[in-house]
């Protein structure tokens, strides 16, 4: 028996739950959801019905990402994510809670400013930007945010950075962040960000599963 995950590939929530399972070896039973059509097992497993939920095999479910994060890296940790050369654990949970926070509040308005009355994009794109001003300034001491190897902190908020640079690459691009787009380049071009990209199509009862693993 394998953990299951339910899952959604472009979820940012999603894709840091696989970042930390695959690179802390844990494999599981991969279930990926059509978020308009959502299965009933997700909705048994947790109410809130969001990706990513983790079903252990003896029935625990954890359905927050940061948790599914430091389950998994508390059973193996090979590359330190929870114990970055710079800084704690507390400290990178702490800005990751900023990126969760107003970050993404701001992102979510500046890429889909017709799902929220009022919202101006291009005044969410400049408050979304002082986070991003934060991570730069950290980015002038180190190759990553807590030191010289990518850590929880790294793989927790590069999937929401992404999707922010992607809703106008042109203009991201020439925004005065250059040591972010760095990392950000290094990191999405990383075997690691291809391994859980992979596409799935959506998990029906009854169809074989799908072991999500470093080997598989």
């Amino acid at each position: 028996m394998l953990p299951i995950l339910y899952s959604f590939r472009r979820c940012p929530f999603a894709m840091r739950a696989r970042f930390a399972l695959l690179v802390s070896g844990t494999a599981c039973e991969l279930r990926e959801v059509v978020l308009r059509d959502k299965p009933a097992a997700l909705r048994e497993a947790s109410p809130k019905a969001t990706v990513p939920v983790l079903v252990d095999v003896d029935g625990t479910v954890i359905d927050e990402s940061l948790e599914i994060m430091q389950w998994a890296l508390a059973q193996r940790d090979p590359q330190g994510w929870l114990t970055p050369s710079a800084g704690t654990l507390d400290d990178m949970l702490a800005l990751v809670a900023q990126c969760d926070g107003d970050f993404k509040q701001h992102l979510d308005r500046y890429k889909y400013p017709n799902r929220f009355e009022g919202a101006d994009a291009l005044q969410h794109r400049t408050e979304a930007g002082v986070f991003l001003d934060r991570l730069e300034a950290r980015l002038r001491g180190s190759r990553h945010l807590f030191g010289g190897a990518p850590a929880l902190a790294d793989m927790a908020i590069a999937p929401f950075v992404r999707q922010f640079a992607q809703v106008d690459p042109v203009w991201f691009a020439t925004t005065p962040w250059p040591l972010l787009r760095a990392w950000l380049s290094a990191l999405t071009g990383s075997p690691m960000w291809g391994a859980i990209m992979s596409k799935y199509g959506p998990w029906r009862p009854g169809d074989a599963v799908v072991v999500f693993a470093a080997d598989a």
